[in-house]
């Protein structure tokens, strides 16, 4: 595998985290505006575009490791090791450039996935805090539309017809 291919690798890894980024700001608009309904269909948009990430670090592994044989560098060689060790010429600064604008997007993924865990764990305690004030002991409505205390619960028929 050539420098030329493992960096086209790269610009589609590259392609997916934008993508990625998308997505995760997509559910937090989803969050912010309270449109829980939507959520599941994001969340699962998003482990999607994570399934396409991890096919692609594993064909950028396969990558590196066959480019590091050629440049001498151990097999193990991470994309930093490829930037130290790459040949004279214009390959150095162009994994380095991959290299840091792969690190921006990493950084702004964590971000926004740190800011839509804590609208989870928000919207969570609010389900958890509205389920505890529930009155468990509320009263059916009879054939007349008054409150049957009475009765041991809610049914499905009134019993009184």
């Amino acid at each position: 595998m050539s420098a030329t291919e493992l960096s086209a690798l790269l610009w589609r890894e590259r392609e997916l985290l934008e993508l990625l980024i998308f997505k995760l700001e997509e559910e937090q608009l989803l969050l912010t505006a309270g449109k829980s309904r939507w959520i599941q269909h994001a969340t699962r948009e998003v482990e999607q575009v994570m399934n396409l990430l991890r096919e692609s670090a594993l064909g950028r592994t396969v990558a590196v490791a066959t480019l590091a044989m050629e440049w001498g560098t151990p097999e193990d060689a991470s994309l930093r090791d490829i930037v130290d060790n790459a040949p004279a010429g214009p390959w150095s600064e162009i994994f380095m450039a991959h290299l840091a604008a792969m690190s921006d997007l990493t950084a702004q993924i964590r971000e926004l996935r740190d800011v839509n865990l804590q609208f989870l764990r928000s919207a969570a305690r609010g389900v958890q805090e509205t389920l505890a004030t529930i009155d468990t002991n509320a009263a059916t409505y009879d054939a007349t539309g008054s409150t049957d205390s009475s009765s041991p619960g809610a049914r499905f028929f009134d019993q009184k017809l």
